[in-house]
């Protein structure tokens, strides 16, 4: 019984509330953000396959490609680690102020 009245008190936290919306408008809009450059490298390679066929130097056999895709596999890296950093720091405060308040 008890548990049933935490989680009532924490879903009409106006609080709890704020977190889930603030939680979903910055996952979306990193999600986006990977969307968008994944699509933009297979379009490139879709529509102008030669832009990623050409050598870095004179002379070399790395192409541009590589870079970009590796590129893409770091965003995909970093767009996590931005998201894990803000996730224990601002999201976890936020929770464990709600939780706190719903326990009283």
């Amino acid at each position: 019984m008890k548990h049933e009245n935490i989680y009532q008190a924490i879903q009409e936290n106006p609080r709890f509330h704020e977190l889930v919306s603030k939680r979903n408008r910055f996952a979306w809009s990193l999600a986006i953000v990977m969307l968008a450059a994944y699509f933009a490298f297979i379009l490139i390679i879709a529509f102008d396959p030669a832009l990623f066929g050409i050598p870095l130097s004179a002379g070399s056999v790395t192409t541009w490609g590589i870079p970009a895709g590796l590129g893409l596999i770091f965003l995909s890296f970093i767009l996590t680690g931005v998201y894990v950093q803000r996730a224990n720091g601002e999201f976890d405060r936020l929770t464990q102020e709600i939780l706190q308040e719903a326990d009283k």
